[in-house]
């Protein structure tokens, strides 16, 4: 809840402000990350509660779009629910042996941040090529 609401404080408009200053990013990529999660946003937001690292971050842009405070709360409900219903049913069938469930559960943990981690190069990789691509092109009086 104070991840959505922190979202919410922030609004729309100041994220865009903030956005636009940040190095290497453009606003057409904010533009379709908003049309993405208008579309998606309910589905982001009850699956990102299953994901590790997302299931908190995903409040954030919640509250920045300006999702209904009951639709937010009834999606994340069920979606952390089924969650932790997994673990708890994994737990009690695995009795004795339920640390194991831990294990596999930092196993995905880190499968996520490496997947994370190669999307943010690969991102600031292919932003970096594509700055350093317009300002040999504007250089060279191709623009």
């Amino acid at each position: 809840m104070l991840l959505f609401l922190l979202g919410s404080a922030l609004g729309r408009a100041r994220f865009r402000s903030l956005w636009g200053r940040l190095p290497l990013v453009d606003m057409t990529d904010l533009d379709r990350t908003e049309a993405w999660f208008a579309r998606h946003g309910g589905k982001a937001v009850f699956f990102g509660r299953m994901i590790p690292i997302f299931r908190s971050l995903i409040s954030i842009p919640a509250g920045i779009e300006g999702m209904p405070l009951p639709k937010f709360l009834l999606l994340t409900t069920a979606g952390s629910g089924i969650w932790n219903t997994l673990f708890v049913v994994a737990g009690y069938q695995l009795g004795e042996n339920w640390h194991l469930v831990e294990s596999y559960a930092g196993v995905l943990q880190k499968v996520v941040i490496v997947v994370v981690l190669g999307l943010v190069a690969w991102w600031l990789v292919r932003r970096v090529r594509t700055v350093r691509d317009r300002a040999g092109a504007s250089r060279d009086g191709q623009v």
